[in-house]
């Protein structure tokens, strides 16, 4: 029989999302087998899947299902980065955005009685999964496009995040070249008109505090073209239309679309885990303390 460490326990409480004490007494009677382990931990699982609906999932994946001008884009949390990128795991990702897709569903309570590929629910298949993978998982968030014009979808290689952008003229190119832009750089807005008045006012007062007396005392037109021109910049920054293109540095996104006669009409960007706040934990100390009980 293998000997029952802390870095054992440690690694099956990281593989399963089981309980510490959970790990040890399964490792026991496994006899120190780590796979075998894991094996009887997942058998319980589904019976355990509404106790760990209270732990954070913070982690996961996004995935986009795309069809004759209809895109959705929907986030499923994990609560490692482990299981998240698990083979079954990913599947299910990609399942429930072909749900979404296909059963026109407008929100996660909607989705949650859609059918998969498989033929279950997406409720039913998370139930499975959470069986299968020892986890709180949960079908999070849920973006829909439907439209005559060109929609522009990427996910990210790591899986983390995802971008929806809508086009009108241009092409199916330059849409996605767009929600890559959108992925890199992570504008909040779209166009100068969509930046709030409260926003500009606070960074009109922030570059003000900043200017020297000296630059302070200039004429009111000059005080006034000096930090009209700061604020360019900075709604430049936050904007779509004002960044510099990132697939072609010569040029902004503004004038690519002008050169393409073409015109964003809206765009989503979705990062896992935005939005939760993460529980910092030392599982190596936890898991040293529990094994002197």
């Amino acid at each position: 029989m293998a000997e029952i460490t802390a870095s054992l326990v440690k690694e099956l409480r990281e593989r399963t999302g089981a309980g510490m004490m959970e790990c040890k007494k399964a490792l026991t009677e496994a006899g120190g087998d780590i796979d075998a382990a894991a094996e009887a931990l997942r058998k319980s699982g589904l019976a355990k899947a509404d106790k760990k609906a209270g732990r954070v999932a913070a982690e996961g994946r996004v995935a986009i299902a795309q069809n004759d001008g209809k895109a959705a884009l929907v986030e499923i949390n994990s609560e490692t980065d482990f299981v998240a990128n698990d083979a079954n795991f990913k599947t299910f990702v990609d399942s429930v955005a072909a749900a979404a897709l296909a059963s026109g569903a407008a929100d996660i309570e909607a989705l949650k009685s859609a059918r998969t590929p498989a033929g279950n629910s997406v409720e039913e298949a998370r139930a499975a999964i959470v069986q299968t993978l020892g986890e709180n998982i949960q079908v999070r968030r849920l973006v829909r496009i439907e439209t005559s014009s060109h929609i522009g979808a990427y996910v990210h290689t790591n899986g983390k995040i995802g971008v929806l952008v809508e086009l009108a003229g241009g092409n199916d190119e330059l849409a996605r070249g767009l929600a890559m832009h959108v992925a890199a750089m992570n504008p909040p807005y779209n166009k100068a008109a969509d930046v709030p008045a409260d926003f500009i006012a606070k960074e009109k007062e922030i570059e003000l505090a900043k200017m020297s007396e000296k630059d302070r005392a200039k004429p009111a037109e000059i005080l006034e073209k000096i930090i009209s021109g700061k604020m360019n910049k900075i709604v430049n920054e936050v904007t779509l239309y004002g960044q510099s293109y990132v697939l072609d540095g010569e040029k902004t996104v503004e004038s690519a679309l002008k050169a393409a006669g073409a015109d964003v009409i809206r765009f989503q960007r979705m990062v896992v885990g935005e939005g939760i706040e993460k529980v910092q934990e030392d599982y190596l100390a936890e898991v040293a303390k529990a094994m002197q009980v």
